[in-house]
């Protein structure tokens, strides 16, 4: 995908697409699994925490300096971090398998290493 204005320049990050992926893909998993009495506590809060990761790494690379940018890389971190809290809270209530659960750890360690790896890479352009 080009983008067509470099103002949108995250939509050409791979960190972006694959957080995009990870985001809808646990989505529909959720949407199946949790029981009706969860649609307006934990689910809201894991499509929110979600939905941050994706809506930090654009806002981020549309700030005005690198360090801003890394800042928000920070803020979808910690958003993916709350992800997985949603996840454990959901297997220790019994809404999906452990095996389940297990699957989407790895996607969200893949997807945090990316974007450490991201920030680490403006980071150290920074310093230089």
């Amino acid at each position: 995908m080009t983008t067509i204005y470099k103002i949108f320049r995250f939509r050409e990050f791979p960190v972006y697409a694959d957080a995009r992926i990870f985001i809808t893909s646990a989505k529909k998993i959720f949407r199946t699994k949790f029981p009706k009495h969860e649609q307006f506590s934990l689910l809201q809060q894991l499509c929110r925490a979600l939905d941050s990761i994706v809506l930090n790494i654009a806002e981020g690379a549309n700030r005005g300096t690198d360090k801003d940018f890394a800042h928000f890389l920070n803020i979808s971190q910690a958003s993916l971090s709350e992800v997985v809290a949603c996840f454990d809270v959901a297997l220790d209530n019994e809404y999906f398998s452990p095996s389940e659960h297990n699957g989407l750890l790895k996607n969200a360690e893949f997807l945090a290493y990316q974007l450490n790896s991201f920030r680490n890479s403006i980071v150290r352009a920074l310093r230089k």
